[in-house]
């Protein structure tokens, strides 16, 4: 504001993800329940609607997408991420993304949707699948419920997926042959 540029400056709020102070039972970083990988993200700058939330989807690394758009420059092709500014100013609250992928060494990986989250710990063979909806705080799991054996296999079919996009070699396949089977 001291500058005069206030009125052409755009600036992204966001910090480190979340630390687990007991929740899940844990202690630390390295777990993917969203309260650990959701992280505030805010975006202020001209033509950004004021005092607007938004419970989209998005990645971090799409702030650095987002400053490539707004300096007029188009993605190059090993940008892998989406500029949140047509979203950030769109009255649609539709995700960049239908799916997050998540993972942590070699021990979790994860995907997210707008309705279910899906963990998967290859070493201990055990999965988690959380109904978002109804269980936003990630505390009932669902695996192994006969009700939502065809939710674990799309998402499961949908993570092997991004497995390939993001050049993940952790064959889950073998630690669950019981879900990607039925792909």
């Amino acid at each position: 504001e001291k500058t005069g540029k206030a009125d052409k400056t755009y600036i992204f709020f966001s910090a480190d993800h979340g630390l687990a102070l007991g929740q899940h039972g844990l202690v630390g970083k390295q777990n993917l329940f969203d309260h650990s990988v959701r992280v505030p993200l805010m975006v202020v700058g001209p033509d950004i609607p004021k005092n607007k939330k938004r419970n989209q989807q998005v990645y971090l690394q799409d702030i650095m997408a987002s400053s490539l758009d707004l300096a007029g420059y188009k993605n190059p092709a090993f940008i892998e991420f989406n500029s949140l500014i047509p979203m950030v100013k769109s009255k649609n609250k539709k995700s960049a993304y239908p799916s997050i992928y998540g993972a942590y060494l070699d021990l979790q990986r994860s995907i997210r949707t707008n309705d279910y989250k899906l963990i998967l710990y290859p070493a201990a063979k055990k999965i988690l699948l959380f109904d978002l909806k109804s269980d936003p705080e990630e505390m009932k799991n669902h695996a192994g419920n006969e009700a939502y054996e065809e939710v674990v296999v799309s998402l499961t079919r949908k993570l092997s997926d991004l497995q390939t996009e993001m050049d993940d070699t952790l064959a889950l396949s073998e630690y669950f042959p019981e879900y990607f089977s039925k792909q």
